[in-house]
C-alpha cells in the first residue's frame, strides 16, 4: 500500500502547527514502543537543546536525524515552520519575538528542539556600525523588544551616535528623533576606551570705581533783641543758637556797677569774657549736629554781625573708591557628567508664613560653579557652564520685623560654548558708566551770582564698572598622589615667644607650587571621507653639490615632546589646580 501523509494545523492556548506522517503499516500490527527513561531531568520535561538566532525574513533548513511525525511551535507569529519531508523542516522568522520549536516521532521522542529568537537583521546592523564607527568595538544583542549595545567607543559622542544609528535600523519607518514610541528600545551600555575628564578654570575679574562729591550750605540767624530771625537750609543742620547758661557760672558781687551798697546785688560772672552776664542775654553756639552724616566733611562758622547771631555749616564731601574682585574657581568633572562647586555660605532670611509665624529660608552666596562638559570626537569640548559670584550688600538692605536683612549683589552667566583643550573664551563681560548730578536750590534767589551759592546744594556721583568672565577647559588626567603638595605643608605654628614678642602670625612657607594635572591627549579624529589629508612636512637636509665630499652636520628636526624655550616669564594660564 502506498504511504500517505496527513497535515493538520491546531489552534489552542498557543498557536500549534502539527504534521502527522502516517505510513500505511503492514498487515501485521507494530510492536509497542519500549518506555524510555531520561536520566537527570524530571519525568515528562524536555527542554530545548538548541539556540537559534534569526532575523526577520530569514530562514534555516534543518536536517533531522530521524523521521518525525509532529512539529510544534509556541509562537507562529514570530517563528513558523514549513515541513519539507519527514526528515527535513524549514524555520523562518516572521516578526520580532521568541518561539520554542519541538519535533517528535510517532513514539513521542523529541528528535529536535530549539529556542528561536527573531530580531532585526543584526548582520546589516553590525556592518553599518563598522562603516560609521570604524574604530569602535560594538556588539548588538536583541532580546524581545529590547536591544542592548555593548562594547567600547572612543568618546561619549560616538556612543550617542551608535545609539541613534541602532534605533533607526531597528525601527524602520519610525522617526527616532521626533520622540515617537519605538517598537524596539535601545539600551546603551557602551563604554569609552579611556574616561575623559575635563578641568574647567573660570576667572572673574571686576573693577568698580566710584566718585562722590557733595556741597551744601546751612545758615541760621537770631536777633537777641527779639526782632528779625531767618534760616536757610540746604545741607546738614549745623547745631543751634541759644542764650548763655548762667546756672553753671559763679555769682559775684556787682553792686558797684549800679551804685548800690556792697553785697546788695550779685550777678553771674563769665570768666571767658571777663565780664558779668545778665540772665537771658549773651549768645551760645553749639555744633552738635556736624558729626552726622560722617561720610562728608563739614565746616562750621559762628559769628555776630550787625546785631545778629549767625551760625552756618558748609557741607563739603568728596569720596573716591575702587573695589577689585578676582575669583578663580576651577573644577574637574567626567565627560558627560555635571560638576558643582560653592565657596561661600548661606544667609538666613526670615519669610512670613501663615498664621502670623515666620519661617527661615537660606540663600546661598559666594563663588559657585556648575558645568557639564562633553568631549567630542575631534577632541573639542562642548561646555554647558553656569558661573556665579555673589556677595552681601548692606546698601540694599531691608528691615523685616526689626531685623536688617542685607541684599545680595550677583554676577552670573549661563551659556553653552565649544572650544579646544587649553583654549580660553570670554563668555561674558560688562562695561558700565553711571553719572548722576543733582541740584537742590531755592527758586529765584539761588540764581544770583556769588550770593546764590549760599542757597543751593550740589551732589555729583560717578561710577564705573568693568567685568570680564573667562573660561579655560583642559583635558586632564590625575597626578601621582605622592607628588601632591598642599598649601598647609610648609605651615608651622609659631611659639609663644614668636607670637607675643615678635608678632609672628605664621612660620614656614606655604603656597608653594603644586603639580598640575597632566593634559591628556585628545582622541584622534576619525578618517575623513574623500580627498586624503596632505602628508606632514618633514624638514630634510638639502643634497650636497656634486664633488663636495665634506661632511655636513645633520639638520636638527624639532621634537614634538621638547618644549620651546621662551624669553621671560610666560603669562599663559597653567592647566590644572594652579592657585597662582
Amino acid at each position: 500500500m502506498r504511504p500517505t501523509a496527513l497535515m493538520q494545523r491546531w489552534s489552542g492556548g498557543a498557536l500549534t502547527t502539527a504534521l502527522i506522517l502516517a505510513a500505511a503499516a503492514p498487515q501485521t500490527a507494530a510492536a509497542p514502543a519500549q518506555q524510555r527513561v531520561r536520566v537527570g531531568q524530571p519525568a515528562g520535561v524536555e527542554r530545548p537543546t538548541t539556540e537559534v538566532q534569526l532575523s526577520v525574513g530569514q530562514g534555516q533548513l534543518i536536517n533531522l536525524p530521524a523521521a518525525v511525525t509532529t512539529v510544534w511551535t509556541s509562537n507562529a507569529a514570530a517563528a513558523d515552520v514549513y515541513v519539507n519531508s519527514a526528515r527535513q523542516i524549514n524555520l523562518f522568522g516572521k516578526d520580532f519575538g521568541e518561539a520554542t520549536i519541538y519535533a517528535t516521532n510517532a513514539a513521542g521522542d523529541v528528535i529536535y528542539s530549539a529556542n528561536v529568537r527573531v530580531s532585526q537583521n543584526l548582520t546589516s546592523i553590525d556592518r553599518m556600525m563598522k562603516l560609521a564607527l570604524p574604530d569602535a568595538q560594538i556588539k548588538v544583542t536583541t532580546v524581545g523588544q529590547l536591544a542592548v549595545l555593548t562594547g567600547t567607543v572612543a568618546s561619549p559622542t560616538d556612543a550617542q551616535e551608535a545609539q541613534r544609528l541602532a534605533a533607526t535600523l531597528l525601527n524602520p519607518g519610525i522617526d527616532v528623533t521626533a520622540g515617537a514610541p519605538l517598537k524596539i528600545s535601545v539600551l546603551n551600555r557602551l563604554k569609552t576606551a579611556t574616561p575623559l575628564q575635563v578641568n574647567l578654570q573660570v576667572k572673574f575679574a571686576e573693577v568698580s570705581r566710584s566718585f562722590i562729591k557733595n556741597i551744601g550750605v546751612n545758615l541760621q540767624s537770631r536777633d537777641t533783641t527779639g526782632g528779625f530771625q531767618f534760616n536757610v537750609s540746604s545741607g546738614r543742620n549745623p547745631g543751634g543758637i541759644g542764650s548763655v547758661d548762667t546756672s553753671t557760672l559763679p555769682r559775684l558781687d556787682a553792686s558797684s556797677l549800679y551804685g548800690l551798697p556792697a553785697g546788695s546785688l550779685s550777678l553771674p560772672f563769665d570768666p571767658k569774657i571777663g565780664n558779668f552776664v545778665l540772665p537771658g542775654t549773651g549768645t551760645a553756639f553749639n555744633f552738635n549736629n556736624l558729626a552726622s552724616p560722617t561720610e562728608r566733611t563739614a565746616l562750621g562758622l559762628a559769628t555776630r554781625l550787625a546785631g545778629l547771631d549767625l551760625l552756618s555749616a558748609i557741607d563739603l564731601g568728596e569720596t573716591a573708591g575702587q573695589v577689585t574682585t578676582l575669583a578663580n574657581p576651577n573644577l574637574t568633572a567626567l565627560s558627560g557628567e555635571t560638576g558643582t562647586f560653592l565657596a561661600g555660605g548661606e544667609i538666613p532670611i526670615p519669610v512670613a508664613s501663615g498664621l502670623g509665624t515666620v519661617a527661615i529660608e537660606y540663600k546661598q552666596y559666594g563663588v559657585s560653579l556648575a558645568y557639564t562638559p562633553t568631549v567630542l570626537a575631534d577632541g573639542r569640548i562642548s561646555l554647558r557652564v553656569r558661573p556665579e559670584v555673589s556677595q552681601l550688600s548692606y546698601d540694599t538692605a531691608v528691615t523685616f520685623s526689626g531685623t536688617r536683612i542685607p541684599g545680595i549683589t550677583t554676577r552670573r552667566t549661563e551659556t553653552t560654548v565649544e572650544l579646544g583643550s587649553g583654549q580660553s573664551f570670554m563668555i561674558a563681560g560688562l562695561l558700565q558708566n553711571l553719572h548722576n548730578n543733582n541740584f537742590s536750590k531755592t527758586p529765584g534767589i539761588s540764581d544770583l551770582p556769588v550770593l546764590g551759592a549760599l542757597f543751593r546744594s550740589n551732589a555729583f556721583q560717578r561710577s564705573e564698572t568693568e567685568l570680564v568672565i573667562i573660561i579655560t577647559p583642559y583635558l586632564v588626567k590625575p597626578v601621582n598622589a605622592n607628588d601632591i603638595k598642599l598649601p598647609t605643608d610648609g605651615y608651622e605654628t609659631p611659639s609663644d615667644f614668636d607670637r607675643v614678642l615678635l608678632g609672628t602670625v605664621a612660620k614656614g612657607k606655604s603656597g608653594s607650587d603644586r603639580p598640575k594635572p597632566t593634559m591628556a591627549t585628545p582622541p584622534a579624529p576619525p578618517p575623513s571621507i574623500g580627498a586624503l589629508a596632505p602628508a606632514p612636512i618633514v624638514p630634510t637636509q638639502a643634497p650636497a653639490p656634486a664633488g663636495d665630499n665634506s661632511r655636513r652636520a645633520p639638520v636638527p628636526t624639532p621634537s614634538a615632546t621638547e618644549p620651546k624655550k621662551t624669553k621671560g616669564k610666560s603669562g599663559a594660564a597653567a592647566p590644572g589646580f594652579s592657585l597662582n
